[in-house]
């Protein structure tokens, strides 16, 4: 469990009830949608290079998937720590 105190604290921050659960849902969405957001800026200006513009793109989609599934997983372990199924 110290693992994945380590790889998502705000899972733990935010499940003290309801409302904290509430919010720590919306701080973990945001922080998704902020990162697409930029790296969709990232790849909107380096995406016109021909060679370079295609690489940089391949790597920011896997990094935008990787953070996707880390926000998604966040929420999901926050849940679980809120229904008392991880301690």
């Amino acid at each position: 469990m110290e693992t994945l105190k380590k790889f998502f604290p705000l899972s733990w921050k935010y499940s003290n009830d309801v409302a904290n659960v509430i919010i720590g849902i919306i701080v973990q969405l945001v922080v998704g949608i902020l990162a697409g957001a930029l790296i969709f800026l990232s790849t909107l200006i380096v995406g016109w290079i021909p060679v370079v513009g295609a690489l940089v793109g391949w790597v920011l989609g896997i990094i935008g998937s990787l953070i996707d599934v880390y926000v998604l997983a966040g929420i999901i372990i926050q849940l679980l720590v809120f229904f008392k199924v991880i301690k």
